[in-house]
């Protein structure tokens, strides 16, 4: 077994970690507070080509493997989970049109996609539909060679940037089970009737914008059902979000880093009693807590990244995102009580890692539910454990 990265993937974290450490982590605490928008971190996006990260080469994209995937969003968390939103919601939309677009589709889009020239994400949620996504009310009906779309989408991150967006509809809302009469559209952000109607308050997940979205009898384009054939929406968005646990996992480990380097640091500036606090043996015991489910949750990561890499993996991913969402949370705590009443403040970095790492176990299906998901794989013998 071999539980390093190779030397590409190597030189590759190094490239990313060069930038978060100039470009990001200087700036991430101020603009996150004052709700600036990160221009100049996107536009350093677009030069190391990170918004082609998931675009085949042949479109002009990256084309990564999945664990130098996971770096990216591992290290960009590091510094600011909020702004990897910007590049997480884009890069499975791109994998999706990239595994299931028609040729026109993709020689279309994936070009502008990959250079950060148009931006994307996914429309899958609603106000009534979060996890059930066979729940959606968005419909679309075919009118000659247009879909007429009406419903509303929402918790859409890069809606203000997405052109187009693909968006989950029902095509057959009479269908059963529902997933059949499902299909996914491109809508093009400048159709009359798509409309961006408001940003949403948040606690953390700053950087990026989360919004609501009505489309009010939309003209979509007949050649621009994801694939050409209707039905196959569901199981085309489950194939991206595959890839989209193994972003939020990589994500977690990002925080976790952050925390636990905020806390060591913090540990040898603190002092008490005449001492750094990291003399002190509770302390002591938080730091090796830390480093240590730090580590089997990097390796967690990887791990599902490497068995998305061989084929199917909802398993291995779910598992991964469940344990490596809950170590955030948990080094965002241990992180705090290491800072003791200045992690409270705002001057410090970790109360932004805690309130970022709140909605790990919750993006991209919240962990009871994965929960399930692993418990069925596990019952029909999908993946072993042992």
């Amino acid at each position: 077994m071999d539980f390093e990265l190779n030397e590409e993937q190597r030189d590759f974290r190094a490239l990313l970690r060069a930038f978060v450490d100039k470009e990001i982590v200087p700036v991430a605490r101020d603009w996150e507070h004052s709700g600036r928008y990160p221009t100049e971190i996107v536009d350093g996006f677009k030069e190391m080509g990170l918004f082609g990260i998931t675009v085949p080469e042949e479109y002009g994209g990256l084309d990564l493997d999945p664990v130098s995937f996971a770096l990216v969003f591992e290290e960009i968390s590091r510094g600011w989970m909020g702004v990897a939103g910007i590049l997480g919601s884009h890069s499975l939309a791109c994998r999706m049109i990239a595994m299931h677009g028609t040729d026109d589709q993709k020689r279309r889009y994936l070009p502008g996609l990959a250079t950060g020239e148009r931006r994307t994400g996914i429309g899958l949620t609603e106000p009534d539909a979060g996890t059930d996504l066979q729940g959606i009310r968005t419909t679309a009906r075919l009118e000659g060679d247009h879909y007429v779309v009406s419903g509303t989408k929402t918790w859409i991150t890069n809606a203000r940037y997405a052109d187009p967006l693909p968006v989950l509809v029902k095509t057959d809302p009479a269908t059963t089970p529902a997933h059949k009469g499902m299909s996914v559209l491109l809508v093009e952000a400048d159709t009359p009737g798509y409309q961006v109607t408001k940003d949403i308050p948040k606690l953390g997940y700053k950087g990026t914008e989360s919004c609501e979205i009505v489309l009010d009898d939309v003209r979509v384009p007949a050649s621009n059902l994801l694939g050409g054939v209707e039905g196959r929406g569901m199981q085309q968005a489950l194939s991206a979000l595959e890839w989209g646990r193994v972003n939020i996992a990589a994500r977690s480990v990002g925080i976790a880093q952050r925390a636990y380097d905020e806390a060591l640091a913090y540990s040898r500036q603190r002092r008490a009693f005449g001492q750094p606090i990291g003399d002190f043996q509770a302390v002591q015991i938080q730091l090796a807590s830390l480093a240590t489910t730090l580590q089997a949750a990097r390796l967690m990561a990887y791990w599902a990244a490497d068995q998305v890499r061989k084929g199917r993996a909802d398993a291995q991913t779910g598992m991964a995102k469940i344990f490596c969402s809950e170590v955030a949370l948990e080094s965002a705590i241990s992180s705090l009580k290491v800072h003791g009443g200045y992690g409270y403040s705002t001057e410090y970095e970790v109360e932004r890692l805690y309130r970022d790492s709140v909605l790990m176990s919750i993006g991209e299906g919240t962990n009871d539910v994965l929960r399930t998901v692993v418990a069925r794989s596990l019952s029909r013998g999908d993946v072993k454990v042992g």
